[in-house]
């Protein structure tokens, strides 16, 4: 009897490789990046030989003579800030090209998704640590990403997370 050789599929990865795409590692209200979320995007990043951008974005509050002044967001403390800077540095440090952003919006949700639309990233890792974001927040973060983007994602909490959440 002959044998047949079952021929696996090998899965290619064209969202990451090859196509310029970078890798978008997200945090919301200067929450600090879960270091899982991190690790991930800065490896990714270099596996795929793509830039990273890192992206904090933070609610502005619709009030016109804030923004006039400057005072549309206060200066985050020092250790907040270096967590933020944190994962650039490491990827930067390892050769990967890097851009940091910070946005100002009254829509965060709508912010990040219109920043996905822009620059069309291969990958997006939400990296805000969820327990340091209300829960409610989280999940529109996760559905609004989920039935308007394309790109593949990566959410901190995602291995302690049952497959039905």
């Amino acid at each position: 009897m002959p044998t047949t050789k079952r021929h696996q599929p090998r899965l290619i990865d064209t969202a990451l490789h090859g196509d310029g795409r970078p890798v978008l590692l997200a945090t919301f209200f200067s929450v600090p990046f879960d270091p899982a979320a991190s690790v991930f995007a800065v490896d990714s990043a270099i596996e795929a030989g793509q830039p990273l951008i890192v992206i904090n974005i933070v609610e502005l509050a619709p009030l016109p003579m804030s923004v006039r002044l400057g005072y549309d967001h206060i200066e985050d403390p020092p250790e907040i800030a270096a967590a933020l800077r944190a994962p650039a540095e490491l990827a930067s440090s390892l050769g990967v090209n890097v851009e940091r952003m910070l946005v100002k919006t009254p829509r965060p949700v709508t912010a990040l998704l219109e920043v996905i639309a822009e620059r069309r990233p291969g990958l997006l890792v939400i990296g805000a640590d969820p327990r340091s974001l209300s829960g409610r927040f989280y999940r529109r973060i996760r559905n609004a990403v989920r039935d308007r983007t394309e790109c593949l994602v990566w959410h901190a909490g995602a291995i302690e997370q049952s497959p039905t959440a």
